[in-house]
């Protein structure tokens, strides 16, 4: 087996459909992955996490003791097992069904049928999620960054707080929704405001416009990180003056890229 980037990831495999979990073992070998485990059931793949965890998680959505967005929530209430990538593999396509995937902070749902490529991408940018944290560091000035995180989804807010932490970002301040966020501009300076757009209170789209229109800090970037797929709705936040839209789920590469354009602008 040829030595690729991925021949040192410890994966762990969740697919009851026997033909389905030999298909993706083909790919991930053809890409050099070396340490695969397969497992039928999620509760068996939990058990075992705890005990040798993996490097990253891929797995079906409906598997025969729980559904994958049970098993990500599952490994995301867990301390050792919280920041293992997670990728979906799915013919489910509703997004109220996959909205708990996209929150937990997946790396990437890959939908059904799928080619070696989508699983390439989906892996390195799991690499890109473990990499060293000198390797993510943007330059010296980062860490004295001041970021305003706004989300109401416990989870992903944690999940982009490890993302940026991981960048070398270290001043960054969370809001449970649009209304929390606009007190916390009152009092705080910020360099950059990053926001989801369905929230109680005070969505994204009103709080974009009250940051633009009302607040004194209208210049700020503002980045929409979002699973929200309606694109009039995301047209409506463009046109209050978002300064850029990432969808969830996202690879790391993307929301810093993002991140970097927001503040050089």
């Amino acid at each position: 087996m040829p030595t690729t980037p991925f021949s040192s990831l410890k994966i762990y495999l969740v697919e009851p459909s026997s033909m389905q979990a030999q298909l993706v073992v083909h790919m991930l070998e053809k890409l050099g992955v070396r340490q695969i485990r397969s497992f039928d059931k999620a509760n068996e793949a939990l058990s075992e996490m705890r005990d040798s965890p993996p490097d990253v998680v891929i797995s079906a959505f409906y598997l025969p003791d729980m559904a994958g967005t049970e098993l990500v929530c599952a490994m995301r209430t867990n301390s050792s097992l919280e920041w293992i990538p997670f990728i979906l593999i799915s013919s489910e396509t509703r997004p109220q069904v996959l909205e708990p995937v996209r929150q937990s902070g997946a790396c990437c749902i890959i939908a059904k049928p799928f080619a070696i490529e989508q699983i390439q991408r989906a892996l390195t940018s799991v690499l890109e999620q473990i990499a060293p944290l000198e390797e993510q560091e943007l330059d010296e000035e980062v860490e004295n960054l001041r970021v305003l995180l706004v989300d109401d989804s416990v989870m992903s807010r944690r999940y982009i707080r490890h993302l940026l932490e991981g960048m070398g970002i270290r001043h960054i301040f969370e809001a449970e929704n649009g209304k929390d966020a606009v007190t916390a501009l009152a009092d705080t300076i910020f360099d950059l405001v990053l926001t989801d757009y369905n929230m109680p209170e005070m969505d994204g789209r009103a709080l974009v416009e009250y940051i633009r229109t009302q607040s004194w800090q209208t210049e700020v970037p503002i980045l929409l990180v979002t699973s929200e797929n309606n694109q009039g709705r995301l047209a409506a936040v463009e046109k209050a003056g978002v300064s850029a839209i990432c969808d969830k789920p996202f690879e790391q590469s993307n929301i810093r890229d993002e991140v970097i354009r927001a503040l050089r602008r």
